[in-house]
């Protein structure tokens, strides 16, 4: 992590928060304009159109044909693989918070995982986070609520932003990750989008074969096998991990409760955690940036959390770090 932001991480735990029981609702600041770099607003159409084709294709799992358990299943455990493991725990505690350390074979795995689902580059997802936490809830915010909800939950997804439009212009936020150059090689000709294409074709061949056996050899069972795990092992669970990080960034800056007083309006939500492995406990996360647990309370539960102490105790990951509140 650059000097600056890290300095500004290490110091917002420094000064010890304070616990409040202010509910989010009675928070009422100006609305903020968009920020300026996304000015004049200007969509960026190749990743809207494939953001759309996505969402049209998860439609299909209303169709019986595409319908297979097994599929389903697989959704079901992409959801923990690819969502858990690559964004809750890859791209934003370890890559973006630097909240544990651990081999590189498995921080590269972390981050594949990540890219599967896909929310951008590896870098560009770490920038832009690094971003929020810097400005988070002023106009400087790339994905602020405050704006509006649309705005805060997928909007600035598929806008223009000045400052990340490029590699060289967030590279600043990034300077750490891109020393690496198995991440500054993901950033060149799009690589990241190919292991997303990638990921996707292995899924589906390996549901044509599995169709294939499965049904004593017949072809007609191979393709609807592929079509279903392209459907629901791929495009369902893609839209459901996309919208679950983005509640992160909407919901969770607007309704549900804070335990501390942080200079932006993060709150916790119990919805937003369930459905993001704990990223939910968003006002704990702001009050502790770099803290790997985000779950403070007892009842706030963290799957995230618990995988990595996990793997503590097995000595998979070491300097894992810990909010004061257990600390205490």
């Amino acid at each position: 992590m650059p000097e600056s932001l890290l300095e500004q991480e290490s110091a917002a735990q420094s000064d010890s928060p304070t616990p409040s029981s202010e509910a989010a609702t009675e928070i009422d600041p100006q609305r903020l304009p968009l920020p300026e770099e996304t000015q004049p607003l200007r969509i960026v159409w190749d990743y809207a159109i494939v953001l759309a084709a996505v969402h049209l294709i998860a439609l299909y799992a209303f169709v019986p044909w595409f319908f297979t358990w097994s599929g389903l299943i697989l959704a079901i455990a992409g959801h923990f693989l690819f969502g858990m493991f690559g964004i809750t725990i890859g791209y934003h505690r370890l890559l973006t918070h630097r909240g544990f350390t651990c081999p590189k074979w498995l921080e590269h795995s972390l981050a594949l995982l990540g890219i599967c689902n896909l929310q951008d580059s590896p870098a560009r997802w770490v920038a832009i986070h690094r971003m929020h936490h810097q400005h988070s809830d002023n106009q400087p915010d790339p994905h602020s609520p405050w704006v509006n909800f649309l705005w805060g939950h997928v909007g600035w997804v598929v806008c223009r932003h000045r400052d990340l439009d490029k590699t060289s212009h967030y590279e600043r936020y990034v300077r750490d990750l891109l020393r690496d150059p198995f991440y500054l090689k993901l950033e060149r000709r799009r690589g990241w989008f190919l292991v997303y294409i990638g990921h996707a074709l292995l899924i589906m061949l390996a549901g044509a074969i599995f169709g294939y056996f499965a049904s004593g050899g017949r072809s007609d069972e191979a393709v609807r096998y592929a079509a279903s795990w392209g459907v629901w092992a791929v495009a369902v669970r893609t839209v459901f991990v996309l919208h679950g990080t983005w509640s992160v960034n909407s919901i969770a800056h607007l309704f549900g409760y804070r335990n501390y007083e942080t200079r932006d309006h993060s709150t916790n939500n119990w919805l937003v955690a369930l459905i993001s492995h704990g990223e939910g406990w968003h006002n704990n996360h702001h009050a502790e940036p770099r803290s790997a647990a985000h779950g403070h309370r007892w009842w706030e539960y963290d799957m995230s959390w618990a995988i990595i102490r996990f793997w503590e105790k097995i000595g998979l990951v070491d300097n894992v770090v810990r909010p004061k509140i257990m600390q205490k």
